[in-house]
């Protein structure tokens, strides 16, 4: 009986150990999401892997080998406890696969602590005491908030935990 099991990959190898795997002939998963990137004041949205250094590969114990995919390059180990790998409880991958949309990366639920427009306190950093609208929630935990200082708008992002709102 096939089931899904878990590799764990070297870092940023998931899309190397895939292909590797796949042209040894096992059937694999590397689900994807939609990630906002920053790097040098420049803003990107990217494709990556929705669990870092982790894939899924499909796998029938009793039929196949598969003590190669830990020698396989790229994959850093079969997730096992001792010998036998793990493998994922039933209906996990299609779980997943169901939140892909159209053939894409899997559309995460993203919850918003704040709507957008709605008043916020910065009760920390620099900018305490400050009262502005939240505009959006960005990486890493950091949020947008647009301010009124010195008679124009200004936007500048802050830790999530460093906002409040009013009560």
């Amino acid at each position: 009986m096939t089931s899904w099991y878990v590799v764990y990959t070297h870092q940023g190898s998931e899309r190397l150990a895939e292909g590797n795997l796949k042209r040894q002939g096992f059937e694999t998963y590397l689900p994807l999401c939609r990630k906002i990137t920053r790097h040098a004041r420049r803003v990107a949205e990217i494709t990556a892997p929705l669990f870092p250094r982790y894939i899924f590969v499909a796998i029938d114990i009793a039929a196949q080998r598969w003590h190669p995919i830990n020698g396989t390059f790229g994959v850093n180990h079969l997730v096992s406890m001792g010998e036998r790998p793990v493998p994922l409880p039933e209906g996990v991958v299609d779980e997943i696969r169901t939140r892909e949309a159209d053939e894409g990366p899997v559309r995460l639920a993203q919850q918003l602590p704040f709507k957008k427009g709605e008043a916020v306190h910065i009760t920390g950093g620099a900018l305490a005491d400050q009262v502005g609208l939240f505009q959006r929630l960005n990486e890493k935990d950091r949020v947008s908030v647009m301010l009124d200082m010195l008679g124009r708008k200004l936007e500048v992002n802050v830790p999530l935990q460093t906002i409040s709102a009013i009560a």
